[in-house]
């Protein structure tokens, strides 16, 4: 048996793709079936096929997503650069989570869906999973798929936990379309750094918007100190609590931001965290991590959700071909490593 905490993106993917392939699979998640709500992701041509290798159709892919057509940088000290699409799709989160909870309902894995998890007891004979008010007793292997405030990660190395990233991220969604539209291209997503005098990062403002879509997408990234209190994610918030800083924080685009937020009423509003590798407990072949709850990033560096397909891809060639998923999982980490010292070079460059 495997037993999957967590129904997000990669944990459904995963038990989904298992259990079409016979495998025996319990997926344990506290929401209920169905797409939920979220804002919006971007998910590179690696990301989709890591989810088509494990089952998933594209067609149904692409039916509820579309490509983008590039991505676009500039910052106000002039700079410009652009990057073509690598199979980039752009992704309403809870289509994308419909299209999945579909394929994760239809594949015969068990479904435990509707009470939080809020322990576990990991050991190599069997796993104890603390589900609302009663204990199941799993054995097999045990996937923490449960995201950045991880149970199976806090069961497992306590002390690993998520750190402030240094911004906090807003995502908004325009309620009727731009009139008139905004002087950028359409398809492509764009980005607008604010430097301070002394080089450092001030913010990101990015857009998205097609001419036959009924909403613009916007997000921004203000570099400051933490949301106060005790909440990461403060969840949907009015827009005109935080119009005021937006604006502030985007001085030189203030009049396309100003479109933005006037069509805009409700916002995200959350911390931007990770979650260090450095010092982490190798992977076990009686419970592995993957996705946030091993190595959140960000999402500046705009790989969260590729990295958590490849690491469920990895994990699930590796159960079908009888190999180790913890080594698995050391060489995904490996490449993870890679990836991202390699994409800090290119952004020194």
């Amino acid at each position: 048996m495997v037993s999957v905490i967590g129904g997000g993106i990669a944990g459904s993917c995963l038990a989904g793709g298992l259990a079409r392939r016979g495998q025996r699979v319990a997926v344990y998640e506290q929401q209920r079936p169905g797409p939920g709500a979220g804002a919006f992701l971007f998910i590179d041509g690696r990301g989709h096929d890591a989810m088509e290798a494990m089952g998933v159709d594209r067609s149904a892919l692409h039916e509820v997503s579309y490509p983008l057509a590039g991505l676009d940088y500039e910052d106000s000290r002039g700079r410009r650069s652009a990057m073509p699409s690598r199979g980039h799709r752009f992704w309403l989160r809870r289509n994308l989570m419909g299209v999945l909870s579909e394929f994760v309902a239809g594949s015969g894995a068990e479904l435990r869906y509707g009470e939080p998890i809020t322990g576990v007891t990991v050991s190599d004979e069997h796993h104890a999973i603390r589900r609302g008010s009663e204990v199941v007793t799993a054995e097999g292997l045990l996937i923490g798929a449960d995201g950045i405030d991880s149970v199976v990660r806090a069961a497992l190395e306590p002390a690993r936990i998520s750190v402030y990233a240094g911004d906090v991220v807003l995502y908004g969604m325009t309620g009727t379309p731009l009139d008139p539209p905004p002087p950028t291209n359409p398809a492509v997503l764009h980005f607008f750094a604010e430097v301070a005098e002394d080089g450092s990062p001030g913010s990101t403002f990015g857009h998205i918007w097609r001419p036959e879509d009924p909403a613009a997408l916007w997000f921004v990234r203000i570099s400051r100190d933490p949301l106060p209190g005790t909440r990461d994610d403060v969840g949907m918030r009015p827009v005109d609590e935080w119009a005021e800083t937006v604006l502030a924080a985007t001085p030189s685009s203030r009049s396309l931001v100003s479109a933005f937020l006037s069509r805009t009423e409700l916002v995200h509003v959350s911390n931007a965290r990770n979650v260090p590798l450095e010092g982490a407990r190798g992977p076990q072949d009686s419970v592995v991590l993957i996705g946030d709850a091993d190595h959140a990033i960000t999402p500046a560096a705009g790989v969260g959700a590729r990295d958590a397909l490849e690491d469920a891809r990895a994990v699930f060639d590796a159960i079908l071909g009888t190999a180790s998923p913890a080594e698995a999982m050391t060489q995904r980490r490996k490449q993870i490593v890679t990836d991202r010292e390699a994409a800090l070079r290119a952004r020194r460059r």
